[in-house]
């Protein structure tokens, strides 16, 4: 622990460019850098939550102390620990070579348009020629994270051919990140537009690109229960018929465009309270939830005078 602490004194001067007879805490804080005990804090607490994700024959499972472990009763101390997330590690769409992408390469595509150009025409101009085929399904999904405590996290998606409405849903998802709601908004688009007839091409419109990504990747991570369900969803569609495929489409949120407005609009309707029975957490939101604490004790700590 010294020679962390005497490492991390050593690195803040060089980070600030300060000199070496500064007071070494504010430049620690100056440089971004909290103590090393809260770091290990945080670290420690995170590994806690990611025990989650181990198979139960894990040997670091015979590590742990029974009260953190998944299936443990829940308790004053491991409640907040818990997570109703599943993880599967070994789960046959993961295996090497098996992955969707692996398989239907040529069926799934993501927009490759540069983000930072004025998408309004080009976005315009894609709706339109979609509209007007008879085989393409138009999906519309958003996520909203309230900034307050009080509420659960919300999802959207709406279902399109042409400019007639099929299918519209709305529904909490708990306390998670604004990744987790967003994967989970595009999971029920997917799930509705497969069961649409007469659809050979599925066009996802999202302002989360990166859930896109992770939506199709069925390694272990956050929410890869929505990811499997999107996997093996598309790879049931996609053994129907060769002519299947789906596209993912970035909508950046500050557009308020089209199909996606509407999306944004539904789902911040929808306002529900943190209930008083357990609200699911995700394991991003447990591990966010643990830097932050340890930058509040941090900020706290080094305005106390006596530090």
């Amino acid at each position: 622990m010294n020679q962390l602490k005497r490492m991390q004194q050593k690195a803040a001067p060089w980070i600030t460019g300060a000199f070496h007879t500064s007071p070494t805490g504010s430049l620690e804080a100056l440089a971004g850098l909290i103590p090393v005990h809260l770091m290990l804090k945080k670290l420690a607490t995170c590994a806690v939550y990611h025990v989650a994700t181990l198979l139960d024959t894990h040997p670091l499972r015979s590590m742990m102390g029974k009260r953190l472990l998944k299936w443990a009763e829940p308790h004053t101390h491991s409640a907040a620990l818990m997570t109703p997330a599943i993880f599967e590690p070994f789960v046959p769409e993961a295996h090497p070579g098996d992955w969707l992408l692996d398989r239907f390469v040529d069926r799934v595509h993501f927009d490759k348009r540069d983000p930072t150009q004025d998408r309004r025409p080009y976005l315009d101009e894609l709706i339109m020629k979609a509209r007007a085929d008879p085989l393409t399904v138009l999906a519309a999904t958003d996520g909203s994270v309230p900034q307050s405590n009080q509420y659960q996290a919300a999802l959207a998606a709406i279902i399109y051919k042409g400019h007639r409405e099929l299918k519209r849903t709305c529904y909490v998802s708990g306390r998670v990140t604004a990744p987790d709601v967003e994967l989970n908004a595009i999971m029920c688009a997917v799930r509705l537009a497969v069961k649409q007839a007469n659809c050979q091409h599925i066009m996802v419109f999202t302002d989360s690109i990166g859930s896109a990504h992770r939506a199709v990747d069925p390694s272990v991570h956050s929410g890869q229960a929505f990811s499997l369900s999107v996997c093996c969803t598309l790879q049931e569609w996609f053994e129907v018929d060769d002519l299947h495929r789906i596209t993912f489409i970035y909508i950046p949120s500050a557009l308020q465009w089209d199909i996606h407005g509407e999306a944004q609009k539904y789902v911040t309707d929808l306002k529900v309270r943190v209930g008083r029975c357990k609200t699911d957490n995700s394991i991003d939101t447990l591990c966010s939830r643990a830097a932050h604490s340890v930058l509040d004790l941090w900020s706290s700590t080094f305005q106390d005078p006596t530090y």
